[in-house]
């Protein structure tokens, strides 16, 4: 047994692992894991990406709330989620299509044959696969988008680009609702304070969740458009939620409504942007 550990900004998060299932530097270094207690775990550049245990907890709080403030869903634009779960949550709601853009295939590849969470979903017939730069494909796209899920990793060499003022500027322009994860607004303030500054949408919201394997549990989400409302209707919602039929493990239209409500030392973050 050994452990792994996760610094960040003066703290850190130790967990338990048996071992090493794979391990490959390419575009990002990945690391995947074995655990004690949380099943497998996938590391990029030395941040923690996922558990098995708490994976859930994440994807269906960056995918249900944009997807549900949709009437239609039909068409959805996933950036990153090499690793199928955001893909997997988007397919709860039937679209007729779904687009992944992920710029490591190397990611894609070994989550599909060391961790499984997209549980066939990056086989299914609606999802298309493009290992492409998603600020690319992003600029020079001419069609139209329902929904845009980020699920991207902490700002690096690699993702650095998708929190660019640019990024967010052409997602607002061929998308209804965007949504992107955005740190940890109390131990990574520098990055979620980027995003803000950055994804200058007609209507904005923060939300927050609960993924006990990120830096000290807390989360962040930013909901944005140019074209709609960001409407917190619960009787919607769970019309919606329940005509779809969706499963989940952590979100629920109770869940998602309060996550809006934001504690006062957050709101005061946001507002000064």
């Amino acid at each position: 047994m050994d452990w792994f550990i996760e610094y960040y900004n003066g703290s850190g998060l130790m967990i338990k692992v048996k071992g090493k299932i794979f391990e490959k530097r390419s575009l990002q270094h990945i690391q995947i894991f074995e655990t004690v207690d949380f099943g497998k775990m996938l590391v990029l550049d030395g941040k923690i990406q996922l558990t098995e245990r708490d994976e859930a907890f994440y994807h269906e709080m960056l995918v249900h709330p944009a997807m549900l403030m949709h009437e239609n869903p039909s068409k959805v634009l996933v950036i990153g989620g090499g690793d199928g779960g955001a893909v997997r949550e988007v397919l709860k709601h039937d679209p007729d299509e779904v687009l992944m853009v992920e710029i490591d295939k190397d990611v894609i590849e070994a989550c599909r044959k060391f961790v499984g969470i997209d549980r066939g979903a990056l086989e299914d017939k609606r999802v298309s696969v493009i290992n492409e730069d998603g600020v690319e494909f992003v600029r020079n796209a001419d069609e139209h988008f329902d929904v845009i899920v980020v699920d991207g990793t902490d700002p690096n060499p690699v993702s650095q680009s998708l929190v660019s003022r640019e990024f967010y500027s052409h997602c607002g322009r061929i998308s209804d609702y965007f949504v992107t994860q955005s740190q940890s607004p109390f131990i990574q303030r520098e990055y979620f304070e980027a995003i803000l500054r950055n994804a200058q949408f007609e209507n904005r919201r923060i939300y927050i969740g609960f993924v006990p394997t990120y830096p000290l549990g807390l989360w962040s989400y930013l909901m944005g458009s140019n074209k709609r409302k960001i409407e917190l209707n619960v009787e919607r919602i769970r019309d919606r939620f329940e005509e779809r039929r969706i499963e989940t493990v952590y979100y629920t239209p109770e869940v998602h409504v309060a996550s809006f409500s934001l504690p006062k030392w957050l709101e005061d973050v946001v507002r000064r942007f």
